[in-house]
């Protein structure tokens, strides 16, 4: 069992709400959801990811040691070059996600929380003779969150992870107060996982199950490497690429925005037409409230469902919007 750590310090500024699983630990927001969206969409304030897992991997070899075993092309990754990667089963399951930056010396990622003990064990158990050391560091670095087109100053002792949706910065733990306070205003992780929502992009355990390949979730595009070697799991990536289509593909959802409950994680998915009680195609994988688009979702539906069909989400009429292509 992943051990318990202590709740983030900024879950002491006004109006702090903690977040449920699986962000249990900071904030889900500060009192006012739609402000801290706005905020973060005009590339203002910060959001506290401090519970995520950190990890460095160091040593002469970590590089080429680390492109054997993810989907990503990483032999080669520049200093300061940020990319996302994923880990798989033998039979092309999604088993972990890192989003990654290496800083000439050593290479930080971070993952989801709770994660990092049993993406610690794989690694290790993968070590062999290369000169490599993998360590947890979610103890002493904290990451931070910054909005495209944040104009925050990093630390001089903070590692950059810069992306086209913003910075994340992998902070020493004992400066994230300071930091927070320089920085503001704090938005909340439901914040940040509307614009997630609104811009499709998947997170491991939430549009994933034990059974998820990239395919479904558009992840072949970020972080999988077609025309890499061989990793753990390539040779189901590369057979349903070139020849098949994954059993199921991600789809985005505008919700009736006259409930007022939103379909959690797990609801089920179905025609509209075949009403409540017809057969499940689906289900919900993340809802959220998003400040100018009101209820919006995203979903893992089966191939074969028309693109064009109203759906149900429990019991919420649902307008799709496609993904990944049938």
């Amino acid at each position: 069992m992943p051990r318990q750590r202590e709740a983030s310090p900024l879950l002491s500024l006004p109006g702090a709400v903690s977040a449920e699983a699986p962000d249990e630990g900071v904030a889900a927001h500060y009192g006012d959801l739609f402000r801290e969206q706005r905020a973060l969409a005009d590339g203002r304030g910060l959001v506290d990811l401090s519970h995520r897992g950190v990890l460095t991997v160091s040593g002469p070899e970590r590089l080429s040691w680390l492109h054997l075993l993810l989907t990503q092309h990483v032999s080669d990754l520049a200093p300061g070059h940020a990319t996302e990667a994923l880990i798989l089963s033998a039979n092309g399951h999604i088993e972990h996600a890192l989003y990654l930056v290496d800083d000439g010396a050593t290479t930080w990622l971070h993952t989801e929380p709770g994660n990092e003990e049993a993406l610690i064990a794989y690694l290790e158990s993968m070590k062999f003779f290369y000169r490599v050391e993998v360590a947890d560091r979610t103890d002493d670095y904290a990451v931070v969150h910054l909005p495209a087109g944040s104009i925050a100053e990093a630390p001089k002792d903070a590692v950059v992870r810069e992306t086209p949706h913003g910075r994340d910065l992998f902070l020493p733990r004992a400066a994230l107060e300071a930091f927070a306070t320089a920085n503001g205003p704090a938005a909340g992780t439901l914040a940040l996982e509307a614009l997630r929502v609104e811009a499709h992009r998947p997170r491991l355990g939430m549009e994933t199950d034990h059974r998820t390949i990239p395919h479904e979730l558009g992840w072949l595009g970020t972080a999988v490497h077609l025309q890499k070697g061989c990793y753990r799991g390539q040779e189901t990536v590369a057979r349903v690429h070139n020849l098949g289509k994954p059993p199921r593909r991600l789809v985005f959802l505008h919700l009736d925005g006259s409930e007022v409950h939103l379909p959690p994680h797990g609801a089920p998915v179905r025609l509209a037409a075949d009403g409540p009680e017809g057969r499940q195609l689906g289900f919900i994988t993340t809802s959220a409230r998003h400040h100018e688009l009101g209820p919006i979702a995203l979903a893992l539906v089966k191939r074969n469902v028309p693109t064009d069909a109203e759906l149900l989400a429990e019991s919420t009429a649902a307008a799709q919007e496609v993904v990944v292509e049938p």
